[in-house]
């Protein structure tokens, strides 16, 4: 069995559980999962667990994320994007960016957006777009999200191009819609491409494509990034036999402060500002054993531990 991450470049069109079902085939294993769901209107950065890797998911919710995309102003939709059905006339509008670039400062910072009706939000245990495809209606309540940087990168005709790095759980298509509201005449998400989630950045993102012609000929090693290069933001320690052990047992463990070295990335990307102190823990081959969390200073549990090689 392969263990590690995988990053994916989504086309436009798929869902992200078509691309999960297509590398389980492929890859012949079924512990596959994603870090976050991409609509299929956006392409870009996919990052998929695979093997004992999906153990590791809970420690990827919260990441921040990064997107270049256009907005198309004119007209609102129904989606807040492109697929979406039109909500009036295309009123063609040319777009100043004097205009619109005060605006992209109101959008900075700690903000509440209200999700768009089409989105996978719960109201009374349903999810809000099948509420919406029926025509019923209901109100979404509005949810804190982050933006960090948003930025009018172009503005040609009705079109503006940007780039955003925001908090997880932000929508930006619910962005594009607030926007067309200030300024005027409406507008929509036209196409988005995520070009980083976490660590993971389009760089390192294969096509399917790439995927399934590489695969056959090397297998899925050269491809997936190794256990031992997740969580990079983490701070890490070396133990020896008689700890691993212990801590493949589930018991505490006890670490100088001399034993524990610094992340290996030092960027911000996650956007959740408290999570317990946690540490990746290796044996001395440098292989993961657990990711553990302090109970008091110096000593640590276990949270997740990973399996011995086979």
């Amino acid at each position: 069995m392969s263990d590690g991450a995988l990053v994916i470049n989504k086309a436009r069109g798929l869902t992200s559980h078509d691309v999960v079902a297509r590398v389980r085939r492929l890859l012949h294993i079924r512990a596959v999962g994603h870090l976050g769901t991409l609509d299929p209107i956006a392409t870009g950065v996919l990052p998929l667990l695979v093997g004992a890797a999906t153990r590791l998911q809970r420690f990827y919710q919260g990441r921040r994320k990064c997107y270049q995309g256009k907005m198309r102003f004119g007209f609102a939709t129904d989606t807040h994007d492109a697929d979406g059905k039109p909500l009036g006339p295309d009123t063609v509008p040319t777009v100043e960016r004097v205009a619109l670039e005060p605006l992209f400062r109101e959008f900075r910072g700690k903000i509440e957006q209200v999700p768009p009706p089409y989105s996978a939000k719960k109201v009374h245990g349903v999810a809000a777009y099948q509420l919406a495809r029926k025509k019923k209606k209901f109100t979404l309540p509005p949810v804190h999200v982050e933006v960090y940087r948003f930025e009018l990168l172009e503005v040609e005709g009705p079109y503006a191009a940007f780039f955003i790095e925001c908090s997880a759980g932000t929508y930006i298509r619910t962005l594009a819609h607030d926007l067309g509201q200030r300024l005027g005449p409406g507008a929509h998400l036209a196409e988005i491409c995520r070009t980083a989630s976490g660590e993971f950045t389009l760089e390192q993102a294969l096509t399917l494509e790439e995927l399934e012609r590489q695969v056959p000929e090397t297998g899925p090693e050269p491809v997936l990034i190794p256990l031992q290069r997740l969580l990079p933001d983490l701070p890490h320690a070396v133990v020896s036999s008689v700890l691993e052990r212990k801590l493949r047992h589930g018991a505490k463990i006890e670490l100088s402060e001399t034993q524990i070295q610094p992340p290996e990335l030092d960027a911000p990307i996650d956007s959740q500002q408290w999570r317990p102190y946690r540490l990746r823990v290796f044996n001395p081959e440098r292989r993961l054993v657990a990711i553990v969390q302090a109970v008091v200073p110096r000593v640590f549990q276990p949270v997740v531990v990973l399996p011995p090689p086979a």
